[in-house]
């Protein structure tokens, strides 16, 4: 799990957690066109910026997702990269994605870690923040 003192929301409204100089900002929305309430479906997009503000360039090797829903069940995802890449930030550079998450429940949440690794082959965990999957009409919680 991860170290959650380093996790706020910015200014923005966007979620944040910064590990070892990576910047990891965090932005969803609920997909309206995309849920069926009655059929128990309800699917959300998220938006992650990661930002490398060190001075080495580092290689996302592997994400790791905690995903809980209403019920409190957790379901964990894990695998290589992310949508199907394994980019490499340079001091200054951002990377940006858009991916999704379907829910059996009306409302939950994520939070997880990226594998990074350096030019010299150490491997470190960034924290992706805790965020809320919510209605647009409810009230942003962390269930």
């Amino acid at each position: 799990m991860p170290d959650t003192s380093n996790h706020y929301i910015g200014d923005d409204g966007k979620y944040v957690a910064v590990t070892r100089d990576i910047r990891v900002r965090v932005s969803s929305q609920y997909l309206e066109g995309q849920s069926e309430p009655g059929a128990g479906r309800y699917a959300w997009a998220y938006t992650i910026e990661i930002i490398n503000e060190g001075d080495i360039p580092v290689q996302l090797r592997e994400r790791k997702w905690e995903i809980t829903d209403a019920n409190g069940v957790v379901e964990t995802v894990q695998g290589e990269g992310v949508v199907g890449k394994q980019p490499t930030l340079n001091p200054g550079d951002a990377f940006e994605y858009t991916s999704g998450c379907p829910l059996s429940t009306d409302s939950g949440f994520m939070v997880g870690q990226y594998v990074m690794r350096t030019d010299s082959n150490e491997m470190f965990e960034v924290d992706i923040p805790a965020f809320a999957l919510d209605l647009p009409h409810q009230r942003r919680t962390m269930n």
